[in-house]
């Protein structure tokens, strides 16, 4: 497994879709086993495919609080979501350092494949609602910034352009 190098906003490739990946085979599951290394290496709950330039309908998450309870998702669909929405304050590791509340279907049920290409239903609320929509954004070119007002993703792209600069 390789620790994969994590795309910063607002780089344009996080705004690519990702396309659906045809086949499970060996490369898709050892991309799925890296990014989950590197969503764990950076003390993330989830991670697409999107970020580490990889332009394939996959994520990865983890919302345990004992990081075993590993989810892959690839080619996720979203099937239902519920007309009650949540709050949550949401983070990113494409924005580093970054966090605002976002509100989002408060519950989510999404189809799939797993790593051996079987589909499976997963039905979502809480935290776990949150991380999933928020990766499979990720997958259609959505970062969550852009559910933000204007003025706070500007006030977010400047922020971030003046670390850069400083590293």
């Amino acid at each position: 497994m390789a620790l994969l190098q994590i795309i910063n906003y607002p780089d344009p490739r996080l705004h690519r879709i990702a396309e659906p990946i045809a086949r499970v085979d060996d490369e898709v599951r050892r991309l799925a086993a890296d990014m989950a290394e590197t969503m764990y290496a950076a003390a993330g709950i989830g991670l697409a495919a999107t970020q580490v330039d990889s332009h394939r309908q996959l994520l990865v998450v983890d919302v345990s609080e004992t990081r075993d309870a590993l989810l892959t998702l690839i080619n996720p669909r979203l099937v239902e979501a519920s007309s009650e929405l949540a709050g949550y304050e949401e983070g990113c590791l494409s924005v580093p350092g970054v966090f605002d509340e976002v509100e989002r279907p408060a519950r989510v049920t999404v189809e799939a494949l797993d790593l051996q290409g079987e589909q499976f239903q997963l039905r979502a609320e809480g935290l776990l609602s949150v991380c999933v929509q928020h990766e499979m954004d990720h997958l259609k070119g959505i970062v969550f910034v852009e559910h933000l007002s204007r003025l706070k993703r500007n006030r977010i792209v400047s922020k971030l352009r003046k670390q850069q600069k400083v590293l």
